[in-house]
């Protein structure tokens, strides 16, 4: 893997931040490296083979840095869908900027990537700490947010027409795989702009991080949407709560919110396949339950279950991504149709609480990752580095290219530890069908 991070130049400018004694210690440098793969026996056989190990640059701030604080423009951009933290982001790379670094002329771009296309007609709007200050009690984005991919050549127009030298941009892989074109438009142009993206994804599915700001949020949320559905099959004959959460390509939202609910039955995945018809499909395994116990709960990510719904595999949304059945609608009509041939009572109660999930402002615990991220964000870009992402990979902050971390999206390993959790707390079979 190529790990290396482009930088526009050589730092020649002191960091501002000299002047808090309390940083002098904490300054990195590009030398300081993380593991990739952290293992003793990874290194152990790296070492025999005489094998360079991959390591991730160590982010935090740079002694001297490329840009001149007083002459130099930020602009901020968040894409895709909502999430929770968005606020957060925004208002700490605006206090970082301003407070820390003395970066002054901030702008933000409206409405995601159509902010930077002039046709759109979304004015930018300048940012300072008095507009910010309490943004982050609020979910959404002050921003607004858009889908759908946009001219690389003309939003590098506008960014090169207003002068910015160093360009944030927040959102999921599609997000990302724009700021990486972007970045390589501004290496081919020749222009000196520091692209740097911070990783948003409720689905927590972006490669080598350990999570993504919004996730804890909105798993916790989902334990809501949960023991509220454990309710309602609970209040009713062969009742089933049934409840479909995010996760088009990765089922980490189902799987933490039904480890930390403990209410759940069945969890279902994109990762692991499963069968409604047949001795051992979800159906079959499901009256087995509401036999005994006269209750179940049902938890689905919206990714699961495409093959059985034969859904349109070309089909697509306006950020590329493919279009998705409904699986959740899909079951709740397929289980009322079994029970129903079989003049059986069952009570299904479905739930969807994505919108209500990804508009939630943050919880403490992701308002302080917020926070971490954008100011190591800063750090990063103010210092010249550009194509890259700032992430956390084992508990330490880094510097990974845009290129290699949209190769891929994270998945559960259906042979792993969460996924096993998952099995041993819901008691559910290991193949369903």
């Amino acid at each position: 893997m190529e790990t290396n991070i482009i930088s526009l130049g050589p730092c020649n400018v002191v960091s501002p931040l000299h002047h808090m004694a309390s940083l002098e210690t904490v300054f990195k440098d590009d030398t300081q490296r993380v593991m990739y793969d952290n293992s003793l026996e990874k290194i152990k056989a790296d070492m025999a083979a005489g094998v360079e190990p991959t390591t991730f640059e160590v982010a935090g701030p740079r002694e001297k840095i490329f840009f001149n604080p007083a002459k130099t423009t930020a602009a901020i951009v968040t894409c895709g869908g909502l999430c929770p933290g968005l606020n957060d982001i925004v208002r700490s790379l605006v206090m970082e900027l301003y407070h820390r670094y003395g970066v002054t002329k901030i702008y933000g771009y409206r409405y995601g990537y159509e902010g930077l296309i002039e046709p759109y007609g979304h004015q930018p709007v300048i940012l300072k700490p008095d507009s910010v200050d309490t943004i982050q009690k609020f979910g959404g984005s002050v921003l607004g947010v858009s889908r759908g991919p946009q001219s690389v050549p003309a939003m590098v127009d506008t960014l090169e027409s207003m002068g910015v030298n160093m360009f944030f941009v927040v959102g999921g892989d599609g997000t990302l795989k724009g700021a990486n074109e972007i970045s390589l438009e501004c290496q081919r142009r020749g222009l000196n702009k520091a692209i740097v993206g911070i990783p948003k994804t409720i689905d927590n599915d972006i490669m080598f991080l350990d999570k993504s700001f919004g996730f804890e949020t909105a798993f916790a949320e989902a334990v809501k949407a949960i023991s509220c559905a454990h309710t309602e099959s609970l209040g009713s004959m062969n009742g089933v709560g049934l409840v479909k959460l995010m996760g088009r390509d990765s089922g980490f939202i189902a799987s933490y919110a039904s480890l930390a609910g403990s209410d759940v039955n069945y969890v279902l995945i994109p990762e692991v396949p499963f069968h409604l018809d047949g001795a051992g499909g979800l159906l079959e395994v499901l009256r087995y339950r509401l036999a005994k116990r006269k209750h179940a709960v049902i938890v689905v990510a919206e990714g699961a279950g495409q093959d059985i719904m034969n859904a349109d595999p070309n089909a697509t949304d306006a950020s590329g991504n493919r279009k998705l059945g409904d699986i959740g609608a899909y079951l709740r009509d397929r289980i009322t149709a079994f029970f129903r041939e079989r003049k059986t009572e069952v009570n299904v109660k479905y739930i969807d609480p994505s919108y209500t999930i990804r508009s939630v402002p943050a919880s403490p615990q992701d308002n302080v990752y917020c926070s971490q991220l954008a100011q190591h964000a800063v750090h990063a870009a103010i210092a010249g580095k550009t194509g890259m992402l700032v992430g956390r990979w084992h508990g330490t902050f880094v510097h990974l290219p845009l290129s290699l971390i949209t190769r891929g999206r994270r998945k559960v390993d259906p042979d792993g530890e969460l996924w096993r959790s998952v099995l041993e707390c819901t008691g559910q079979p290991a193949c369903l069908g």
